[in-house]
């Protein structure tokens, strides 16, 4: 893996300025996996079916403990046992506002960023529903080494709201991608 070029965390910080989608590869110790990440303003229906189409896990949307809190986010469960510790909170779609089910692109697009408008309330939010809020742990990487952590704290680092969509990427049989092929995904 020596001859492995991964971009720097400037040029992923200004692909997230600017719009864009990266991968996020975490360590081979941990889950050694790939994420489609994006910061959540640019989380247009085009953008979530090509992460559903493409990605094929599970698309997530990673908040600060400070929005879960204020959005009252609670757990999806009271103890946490999976692997590693990932903070799902309770499923939510946004009701009305030119919604439908919840599970379409433009509907999961609206909900995305309803979860990052400063105006909206709890109520707005139908649980459960079609996108994952995970709750990123304060102090981001830092303190735990996750793709939800990576999500929040590249946002943040980008000048834009702390908060970003995240997806697997997974192959067309269902199992994860790794290195070096997400090399080629990511051209």
């Amino acid at each position: 893996m020596e001859n492995i070029r991964l971009n720097t965390i400037e040029e992923a910080i200004q692909d997230i300025r600017d719009g864009k989608m990266i991968i996020v590869v975490d360590d081979e110790d941990r889950e050694n996996e790939g994420d489609f990440i994006i910061a959540a303003r640019h989380a247009t229906p085009e953008v979530i079916n090509f992460m559903s189409k493409e990605g094929r896990g599970l698309i997530c949307a990673a908040l600060t403990e400070e929005r879960c809190k204020a959005l009252e986010l609670s757990p999806m469960v009271s103890s946490n046992t999976s692997l590693h510790e990932t903070a799902f909170t309770v499923s939510v779609d946004l009701i009305g506002q030119g919604t439908t089910t919840g599970i379409s692109a433009q509907d999961r697009s609206k909900t995305i960023l309803a979860l990052i408008h400063p105006d909206t309330k709890p109520s707005d939010l139908g649980r459960p529903g079609h996108i994952f809020p995970l709750k990123a742990k304060d102090g981001g990487v830092l303190r735990r080494t996750g793709h939800t952590e990576a999500t929040v704290d590249l946002a943040r680092l980008a000048g834009l709201e702390p908060a970003g969509v995240l997806v697997e990427v997974m192959n067309e049989d269902g199992t994860r991608v790794r290195l070096p092929q997400l090399l080629g995904i990511a051209k």
